[in-house]
């Protein structure tokens, strides 16, 4: 009786043990309930607590996940500032620059004229007396008038629709219109082929006379033109202006008038000429007044 009373007691002790050991170890548990239902955390965080919560991952607070969402605001709102910097380019080359603009040249506008031949007269490959004869001009002949010397008085003519143009004074024709309206012409003279160029060509000034020299042309029988052998072509000063003179020699030795006082300088050039052309010109050492 005394036994079975003593095991009650002793079993009695071990339930008491017990109930303290368990009391212990639930003191020393984590409470984790009071967190998810914290009313002071804001529901981002809350809800990033319950993510921690399932993974059970210890000791790892809301804190930590809100810092980046902050700091990604300012890279948000600093991108548009850029935007002011990139319209400046086009606006500053977008000014437009003038382009230089070409003031047209006029052409003059130079007219072709008939005439009608007064008396017999010679036309020659120049404008003047000195040049060889090409072919002769009568009375009543109809020409058309395409070409002028610069002050008009001598032209070129050739047969209505002709093709053998040649130089005519122009006191000798009857003329229909404005001379002047006729464009300045140049035709090029026949060379020779058998002769060159004029040797010794020499000049030399006396005042206002300056003397022209070479040595003489020695053509073979029959090249002879029965016409002036030498052709002087001479810008000379008159008046203040260069005047173009031609002039033919039947010597070797000249004299010609240059006076002082024009803006360009006065030269010349000597030719040999016999009846197929002219030979090569020579330019003649000008001297100065």
């Amino acid at each position: 009786m005394i036994i079975v009373h003593g095991h009650r007691i002793i079993r009695a002790w071990v339930i008491f043990l017990a109930g303290i050991f368990l009391l212990a170890g639930s003191a020393c548990k984590p409470a984790a309930h009071p967190l998810e239902t914290s009313p002071e955390i804001p529901s981002e965080q809350g809800t990033r607590a319950g993510v921690v919560k399932q993974s059970d991952t210890p000791a790892f607070t809301s804190t930590v996940t809100t810092s980046p969402s902050r700091t990604s605001s300012p890279t948000q709102t600093h991108v548009p500032a850029h935007s002011p910097t990139a319209t400046l380019i086009p606006t500053s080359t977008s000014t437009p620059i003038p382009s230089p603009r070409l003031t047209p040249s006029l052409t003059p506008t130079y007219a072709i004229l008939r005439g009608k031949v007064l008396v017999q007269a010679n036309c020659r490959y120049g404008p003047g007396a000195a040049y060889l004869y090409k072919y002769g001009l009568y009375p009543g002949n109809n020409i058309e008038i395409i070409g002028r010397n610069e002050p008009g008085t001598w032209i070129v003519i050739q047969a209505i629709g002709g093709t053998n143009p040649c130089w005519v004074k122009a006191s000798l024709l009857d003329i229909k219109g404005d001379v002047m309206t006729v464009a300045p012409a140049v035709l090029p003279l026949p060379m020779s082929p058998y002769y060159g160029p004029l040797a010794g060509v020499y000049a030399e000034r006396h005042g206002n006379d300056v003397i022209i020299s070479w040595h003489p042309l020695m053509l073979r029988a029959g090249d002879d033109s029965m016409q002036y052998p030498y052709l002087i072509e001479a810008w000379l000063c008159q008046g203040g202006k260069l005047v173009f003179t031609p002039i033919g020699s039947w010597e070797t030795i000249i004299t010609i008038q240059d006076e002082p006082g024009c803006s360009e300088p006065s030269h010349a050039r000597v030719y040999g000429v016999e009846k197929h052309g002219y030979t090569r010109w020579r330019e003649v050492p000008w001297p100065a007044p």
